[in-house]
């Protein structure tokens, strides 16, 4: 199966797809074809978009990667190459789509353009945040009262009084109950 007939089961399979954006450009970085999804969510910002440059749809700093990714397909034209970038939402912000980049070569071997298919990860990114800063605070959390028990701990091993060891099994129970309240949340 040649990369025309490969886009064109493609197309059959996503064109109508609500969830996978397919779409092809040419090779004047065009646009010659977007499948029902990408025309949903992208043509009410710029317009009818078949015909015009790729790079109206893409952040500024993210076209780069669009040139990169477009070589690579050329190049090894077998493979589909992975790019992440971001799209212009018409409200000053950006959704945040993951691609599969594959080259197309007509019958004489000559290459016409690159098909892709992707989808939105918009929700899945701002999830992925959300999740890293609470790994943050709550590490640095559960470090503060593990710290505090190991110097507890060398308090204990030093200590040469009765009474000093109390005071210190006082405050290690204090920073075990803390530290259980942290793994609790954590858990939740």
């Amino acid at each position: 199966m040649n990369s025309i007939q490969h886009f064109q089961a493609i197309k059959e399979l996503l064109g109508d797809s609500r969830t996978y954006y397919l779409i092809a450009v040419d090779m004047d970085s065009k646009y010659s074809y977007l499948n029902m999804h990408y025309t949903e969510v992208f043509n009410p910002i710029h317009a009818d978009l078949v015909g015009k440059h790729y790079a109206i749809t893409v952040h500024e700093d993210d076209q780069q990667i669009c040139q990169v990714v477009s070589e690579k397909a050329f190049m090894y034209r077998e493979s589909a190459f992975p790019a992440t970038l971001r799209k212009h939402d018409g409200n000053g912000g950006f959704i945040i789509t993951k691609w599969e980049y594959k080259a197309m070569f007509n019958d004489h071997d000559l290459p016409i353009g690159i098909f892709c298919v992707g989808h939105d990860i918009t929700e899945f990114m701002q999830v992925s945040g959300k999740l890293q800063e609470i790994k943050i605070s709550h590490s640095h959390s559960i470090r503060r009262y593990v710290a505090n028990l190991l110097g507890l701990g060398k308090l204990i091993q030093e200590a040469t009084d009765l009474k000093d060891v109390q005071d210190t099994a006082k405050m290690i129970v204090q920073s075990v109950t803390n530290l259980d309240k942290v793994v609790r949340e954590v858990n939740r």
